[in-house]
């Protein structure tokens, strides 16, 4: 039976070359050389036996030479390798997390403070921005107001404990008048404010089972309402920076930019990847086809769960995070990501 070549990123020579060669790979975007690797890596050895390294780190699929260079260039297993065991991460500086909440500021309001974010992440990355949109199940309800339309339409008027206000038009199976609408939105207000909406529907429904017969009439009509005006949005996310990745050299091939761009304005992909990713601990890290999406095999994807109050034990309202080509400066993008996940989660607050 055949020995099995003893694996090169057991030695430190060559764990040292493959952190050297990646970290000038992400700042040229060249090719890097055994040459440039002697003069950079800080080892006391021969070219001929750098050569010999890389080699061995090809073989082993960690790099791969393009034919029109002498050098080599990491691949998604060598990227995966030093973002896992080789990557030095240092917290953001204080004064870029001090922007961070300066710009999410609590009670902005959820549309507001999301899309900031993610407008954010793309400013301080110079790539695309993400941020799942919390369910509005997540969310307390704190007060509601109907107003009758014409023929069977009522405007419902909601308000959520992070302060977002929705108006949403429901269709009911009869036209309600003024009277019977406000005390309607009465009963909601006295009995069910500050209850999440999961939490109310089901208690509606357990309260008309055994209601008198003169409440029946008001709990079928909550019930009516409450279902429409209450039920469960489709999940949603909000994008910022798509075009810079126009300018990217490793985005030049217009089909795969196409394709890419097709994924963020259908969403339903990226936001299914994201949501893998609601119970991770800290910071996850999709490095090309690892995210099982063909769009987004030439790219990395970095996401953190941002929390109520910020905190690592809150309850997780969403997911955000940065997607830039695999050559990015991860141990810069990382922190940023984990700041920025940390900063909306206090936004929001405890009582969301």
């Amino acid at each position: 039976m055949p020995r099995r070549p003893p694996d090169p990123t057991q030695d430190p020579r060559a764990r040292q070359l493959l952190r050297t060669l990646i970290g000038r790979y992400i700042r040229s975007g060249e090719p890097v050389g055994s040459q440039t690797l002697a003069r950079h890596a800080g080892l006391d050895v021969s070219a001929a036996t750098i050569r010999n390294i890389l080699s061995d780190l090809e073989e082993a699929g960690l790099l791969s030479a393009p034919h029109t260079s002498a050098g080599r260039i990491p691949t998604a297993q060598g990227y995966r390798l030093f973002v896992d065991s080789l990557l030095q991460v240092r917290p953001l500086p204080e004064q870029e997390v001090a922007r961070l909440r300066g710009e999410l500021p609590a009670g902005s309001g959820t549309q507001a403070l999301l899309g900031s974010a993610s407008e954010l992440l793309s400013a301080m990355t110079h790539f695309v921005g993400v941020v799942s949109v919390p369910s509005r199940a997540q969310f307390a309800f704190r007060r509601i107001d109907f107003v009758p339309l014409d023929g069977a339409r009522v405007l419902a008027i909601v308000v959520f404990s992070d302060n977002d206000v929705q108006n949403r038009i429901v269709q009911t199976r009869r036209p309600f008048d003024g009277g019977e609408l406000e005390r309607v939105a009465n009963y909601l207000n006295m009995h069910f404010a500050g209850r999440s909406i999961t939490d109310i529907r089901h208690a509606l429904l357990h309260e008309l089972r055994s209601a008198r017969s003169e409440m029946e009439l008001l709990l079928a009509q909550s019930v009516e309402l409450a279902e429409q005006v209450l039920a469960p949005e489709r999940d949603d996310m909000v994008v910022a920076g798509q075009t810079r990745l126009m300018g990217l050299q490793e985005m030049a091939d217009m089909d795969r930019l196409r394709e890419l761009f097709d994924a963020f304005s259908r969403k339903r992909e990226i936001l299914q990847l994201l949501e893998r990713t609601a119970d991770a601990p800290g910071v996850r890290i999709f490095i090309g086809e690892e995210t099982g999406l063909a769009p987004l095999d030439g790219v990395s994807l970095v996401t953190a769960p941002y929390r109520s109050g910020g905190a690592a034990d809150g309850r997780v309202l969403g997911v955000l995070g940065v997607i830039g080509p695999t050559r990015m400066a991860y141990d810069r993008i990382i922190p940023v990501v984990q700041a920025a996940a940390d900063a909306l989660g206090d936004a929001f607050g405890q009582d969301s």
